[in-house]
């Protein structure tokens, strides 16, 4: 945003200029408004990411399990410098990301013992078919 600077003789102070104090205080509505847009663009990348992570844990497509590993990649780097990484998403918006790695990671075991005890599932379990069978003998019409 561009700032409005005012050349008046009272405002000049060592060779610098003053802001318009009502400027100010638009641009900090602007700069609160533009961090709130940047929260929420991070917010929107670790949901994804935990999406991501939680719903194709147990992928057989190999594409499915690309998007598994690149969030669980991301998720559990840490110091890292892109644009988005986790532990920074996390502290800005107030989260531990040692903690959330934790639950996520406890979240994964859980889940993935659940599978190899009760073995895959495929689609609903098909139930055996019997056919009934009426009595061999004529029904009378007269009764």
């Amino acid at each position: 945003m561009l700032r409005k600077f005012i050349f008046q003789p009272g405002l000049v102070t060592d060779g610098c200029l003053s802001m318009d104090p009502a400027n100010e205080e638009i641009e900090g509505v602007y700069k609160k408004t533009l961090r709130e847009g940047e929260e929420r663009l991070m917010l929107a990348v670790l949901e994804s990411a935990v999406e991501d992570f939680q719903k194709y844990v147990l992928a057989r497509n190999p594409s499915e399990q690309k998007l598994f590993q690149e969030a669980e990649e991301w998720l559990l780097k840490k110091d890292s410098h892109g644009l988005f990484p986790f532990d920074s998403i996390c502290e800005t918006l107030g989260l531990d990301p040692d903690y959330l790695r934790q639950g996520l990671l406890l979240w994964k075991d859980a889940k993935l013992k659940a599978h190899t005890v009760a073995g895959p599932r495929r689609g609903r379990t098909k139930l055996a078919r019997t056919r009934i069978r009426h009595p061999s003998g004529k029904i009378s019409k007269t009764a």
